[in-house]
């Protein structure tokens, strides 16, 4: 294997909005804080939730409302 080109990884402490710490490797740092994990997400949770960040829902909503006509 070649020296050098391999990124350095860290022992990291990943923490959810939800209040959710998980430890696993990462080559993003020692502290890693996410919005969304597999606590909460929908998918894994079977309940329906949208995430709605800086009004994209409705941003998207207003623009395609006249679409449905």
């Amino acid at each position: 294997m070649r020296e050098k080109i391999h990124p350095k990884t860290y022992k990291a402490k990943i923490s959810c909005a939800c209040g959710n710490v998980i430890e696993a490797l990462s080559t993003k740092g020692a502290e890693v804080h996410v919005e969304i994990c597999s606590n909460c997400h929908p998918f894994f949770t079977g309940k329906q939730r949208f995430v709605d960040t800086a009004g994209r829902i409705d941003r998207f909503r207003k623009k395609y409302a006249n679409l449905s006509k």
